[in-house]
């Protein structure tokens, strides 16, 4: 190595060449790590992203499903209508389970005893008819001991104008059989009795309602916040959503579900609704007709 001024050395020509070969030695390495940070703070915001994401979609079928488990149910309407032995003595039961489906009622079939079941709203004007044309005597029936009534309100006649009646009235029927379930024909009879038009009737208020209930001897704090907070509206609901699905409850005329629907001992009644004496004589033959066959129950499990 040659020296130049005050003894300073110069490098030479491969010294040069062996540290520009060390640089890029050195630069290509920090740029090897720069990319591995990189590439791990990419993977790591994708991991986040996707626990993020799967946490959200978590939380929405949590929701969803708690919010479908968590339905209010009535008391004694397991298979989503209220079971009546006498006008004044209704069948106990527990409430549909947390996200199950309501559970058919069976019934004895025994040659002499007709089990009517009535899917009605408290807004149709036909279900106005068949109950105050055949109320009395199946109030009769039961109190003979020869019938009972099996009641489901829903709700298909609901409108902005009737601020969803429908709904309204079948829920607080519900709190009705929740709470004072002996009492429910009687508030049946009332709502009835007292049904709004349904093309220009704005439909009855919850306070309509609830002084309806008390006319017919019902009153309680906890009737009139079940009512005014509709805290069975989801369940006549799912109730409604259930028979118009349901192929063995659609008139086999039309295709399609309508109010009311009546069944007895299992047999459709396609009779009118203003003729007592008709659907009486419907129900002597439906009872002949099932005969002493055994339990059964309607509708029948899909």
């Amino acid at each position: 190595m040659a020296a130049t001024g005050r003894g300073a050395t110069t490098p030479t020509k491969n010294d040069r060449r062996a540290e520009a070969r060390e640089t890029a030695r050195k630069m290509r390495e920090e740029a090897a790590k720069k990319a591995k940070r990189r590439k791990v703070i990419v993977q790591s915001s994708v991991i986040v992203g996707i626990v993020a994401v799967l946490a959200i979609i978590g939380v929405v079928i949590f929701t969803s499903v708690s919010a479908s488990n968590n339905v209010a149910n009535p008391k004694n309407m397991l298979s989503g209508g209220i079971l009546l032995t006498k006008s004044d003595q209704a069948v106990t039961t527990p409430a549909i389970a947390q996200g199950a489906k309501p559970t058919p009622t069976k019934q004895t079939l025994d040659g002499k005893t007709a089990h009517i079941q009535i899917w009605l709203d408290y807004q149709c004007p036909y279900c106005d008819q068949f109950e105050t044309t055949n109320s009395d005597q199946m109030k009769q029936w039961m109190s003979d001991g020869t019938a009972t009534l099996e009641i489901h309100p829903i709700a298909i006649l609901d409108s902005p104008t009737n601020s969803k009646y429908s709904t309204r009235a079948a829920a607080a029927a519900s709190c009705v059989a929740n709470y004072d379930p002996d009492k429910f024909f009687d508030v049946n009879s009332a709502l009835f009795a007292n049904q709004p038009d349904e093309k220009t009737g704005s439909g009855l208020t919850d306070a309509k309602m609830l002084e309806l209930f008390k006319s017919a001897g019902v009153s309680s704090s906890a009737i009139t916040k079940c009512v005014n907070d509709q805290t069975f509206a989801t369940f006549v609901t799912n109730r409604t959503n259930d028979a118009v699905a349901n192929a063995q409850l659609k008139n086999p005329q039309t295709g399609s579900f309508g109010t009311p629907t009546v069944f007895v001992n299992g047999e459709r009644y396609q009779g009118g609704f203003t003729d007592a004496s008709q659907f009486a004589a419907f129900v002597q033959t439906a009872v002949k007709d099932a005969g002493s066959s055994g339990s059964y129950s309607f509708p029948k499990a899909g």
